[in-house]
């Protein structure tokens, strides 16, 4: 039996309300697309909707449930969360004006901010709790399998971010080019960007289950 469509609508108008929540996420596509302009930061959209198609696939066959029980496995994932949040950190911190808009091995860049989005979503273990709070609350055993519709909820949730995380990647991207017409304020930039991924990663490894 197919997901009833109001139910999907609201499901729908829920993952949007949550992906304009200030959080983790948004905040790093924001600040991404702010470095390095909207392309960048739809990449990272990209990466970051890869990630939560694995948090989907956990969720969907019960793998979450193991960092829900495990606390230490929760710890382990968000320790390393945080450190590769650190590097990002430090990197930004570190890096001069005239970095930002190299145009040499773009591919590559490409690449390492698609593996961004992907690192910064798969090693947030709230992500995957999360999620097995928030999509059970819309399946129903009277419509089939729990996993097919899981799965099906997690698409629209993946859409929808994918929507709203698109729009907050051009709105960063036109602040950077308003900011980045003079090396001083690239500067400023690198450290606000260094500042908050400095901060998620301390929110990160403080949070509790």
């Amino acid at each position: 039996m197919l997901i009833p469509t109001e139910t999907i609508a609201a499901f729908f108008l829920a993952s949007v309300l949550l992906g304009l929540a200030p959080g983790p996420d948004n905040i790093f596509v924001l600040t991404q697309s702010a470095l390095h302009g909207r392309s960048a930061g739809l990449i990272v959209v990209m990466g970051l909707c890869t990630g939560l198609l694995v948090h989907t696939t956990a969720v969907s066959f019960g793998v979450a449930a193991i960092f829900q029980a495990s606390a230490a496995a929760f710890t382990a994932l968000k320790l390393i969360g945080g450190a590769y949040l650190l590097y990002l950190a430090w990197g930004a911190f570190r890096a001069s004006a005239r970095e930002l808009h190299t145009d040499q091995n773009s591919k590559l860049n490409n690449r390492r901010l698609y593996a961004r989005g992907i690192i910064m979503n798969i090693t947030n273990p709230k992500v995957s709790i999360f999620f097995l709070a928030f999509l059970p609350q819309f399946v129903s055993p009277d419509r089939g399998r729990l996993t097919l519709q899981l799965m099906a909820l997690g698409g629209v949730f993946i859409i929808a971010t994918l929507l709203v995380f698109s729009g907050i990647a051009v709105l960063g991207g036109s602040l950077g080019e308003w900011l980045n017409r003079s090396p001083r304020a690239q500067r400023i930039i690198n450290w606000i960007a260094g500042t908050v991924f400095a901060a998620l990663a301390l929110k990160l490894i403080t949070t509790d289950r």
